[in-house]
């Protein structure tokens, strides 16, 4: 009888899946808790029901509860975490993965002994050697534009064939589509549907637009 994988496995496949089927993961930045569940419910309505709530504001752990109470179905998860008490912060109000800026071997730590995937930044082949330390094999490439972009990656991820990458930093509507021609690309992560502006400025019908309009530019890419 074949052994079955551990849960944390189970569950990181199950994330790596359905990002790589979005193509797209919005990284938000919402100053108010109150604006998180109509902005969980512009992009589930456009087609889009994931997010990568960052911890750049004082809200961002209650904003992660009140979209995993009111949308248990969304991919949610919790961006720019830089320790690992923010780690658990993030994990109690249910975040399902976890995004770094950079590597931070404390943070990657806390989340391999949660069982929570992990993507941490990385820009240079060390940093991708670090990750592969610890079994990581996809990988936040950060910033991905102001440090060469697509060229850039391809040429640090040659020696890593295994090795999978999001994008993330200076990515919109006008690139995403060539770095997902990218072969070692599982999905780009981007701002431009729902910027803190919109967010701010209660704009969620032109959010709803802006994240159908990158879902059709995704399916009519993967066409």
């Amino acid at each position: 009888m074949k052994a079955m994988p551990p849960p944390e496995q189970t569950q990181a496949a199950d994330v790596l899946g359905r990002i790589r089927a979005f193509g797209i993961v919005p990284v938000i930045v919402i100053d108010d808790a109150e604006d998180a569940v109509p902005l969980a419910r512009a992009l589930t309505d456009g087609g889009l029901p994931c997010a990568e709530v960052t911890f750049r504001t004082a809200a961002a752990a209650a904003a992660i509860r009140r979209i995993a109470d009111a949308f248990p179905e969304m991919l949610l998860g919790a961006g720019t975490v830089l320790t690992p008490r923010q780690v658990q912060e993030a994990s109690a109000a249910g975040a399902r993965f976890i995004v770094a800026p950079g590597f931070n071997a404390r943070v990657v730590d806390a989340c391999l002994e949660l069982g929570l995937p992990v993507y941490p930044g990385v820009c240079t082949p060390t940093e991708i050697e670090m990750g592969l330390e610890r079994g990581l094999e996809v990988l936040k490439f950060f910033p991905a534009e102001p440090m060469g972009g697509l060229s850039y990656l391809k040429a640090i991820a040659a020696p890593y064939g295994n090795v999978q990458f999001i994008p993330t930093g200076g990515i919109n509507l006008s690139n995403f589509a060539e770095y997902l021609s990218f072969g070692r690309v599982a999905a780009c992560g981007g701002s431009w549907m729902a910027s803190a502006t919109a967010i701010r400025e209660k704009q969620f019908g032109r959010i709803r637009e802006e994240t159908a309009n990158a879902v059709a530019a995704v399916r009519d890419g993967r066409s």
